[in-house]
């Protein structure tokens, strides 16, 4: 297993994806997770400082993430919310929704689950999100935690809004990165911050391959790399 922990904008999903693909695992976004619940919540006219409210929703909804690296599907009760769930109006709730402890409690353990199952199924998964070398997976024989600066974050968050064919302003994405950052770091319920054993990796001037031959080669050193993946080319 590897868990691939750090703040929004450093590459993580999509290395992660990438990653996994390589190394003929699964994959599991743990973030997808958060905002699917946070989805339902604004859906429903919840506000997302309402704890018992997000709490009982959270527990009432029905929740779906594929672990296939090559379809990363997240449904809310049946229905495919994988553009929903990345737009602005979830991005400005879904810190407030994932701060609460009992939403965490519950689809940490919803993750180990899934992690549990890949690992049998599949032979190991690739996990990425803001605590999972520090509370969902500590025991992950591969800790990696991305960062990468500010600026450089909340450039790729706006390439990715406007490929989406999302409307991007490059001020009030930074100003959401930034924000985003300092309510996971700050949260009392598994803050984001690197595992003691994680290794860490500023991503601000390397490209995704560049990021995944390095844990390509990392995950080779930790005896991760099935006899068939061939060694990543420079």
């Amino acid at each position: 297993m590897v868990a691939l922990d750090g703040p929004s904008g450093t590459g993580k999903t999509t290395v992660a994806r990438k990653l996994a693909a390589k190394l003929g695992a699964g994959y599991l976004d743990t973030g997808a997770m958060y905002r699917v619940v946070t989805l339902a919540v604004l859906d429903a006219g919840v506000d997302p400082h309402d704890t018992d409210a997000v709490v009982a929703l959270a527990r009432s909804v029905r929740l779906d993430v594929a672990t296939d690296p090559g379809r990363p599907e997240a449904r809310l009760d049946g229905t495919d919310v994988g553009e929903a769930i990345r737009t602005p109006r979830v991005d400005a709730a879904v810190s407030a929704v994932s701060a609460v402890p009992e939403v965490r409690d519950l689809l940490v353990q919803r993750q180990r689950t899934l992690i549990e199952e890949a690992s049998r199924d599949e032979g190991g998964i690739v996990v990425d999100g803001r605590d999972i070398g520090t509370v969902v997976a500590p025991d992950a024989p591969l800790k990696v935690f991305l960062t990468a600066a500010p600026e450089v974050r909340a450039a790729r968050r706006g390439a990715q809004d406007t490929a989406a064919g999302r409307e991007s302003n490059q001020a009030t994405v930074l100003a959401s990165v930034e924000r985003r950052d300092r309510l996971d770091s700050s949260r009392a319920a598994s803050p984001l911050r690197p595992a003691d054993d994680a290794v860490e990796f500023d991503t601000s001037e390397l490209s995704i391959e560049q990021v995944l031959v390095a844990l390509t080669e990392l995950a080779g050193t930790r005896g991760l790399l099935g006899e068939d993946v061939a060694e990543p080319c420079r």
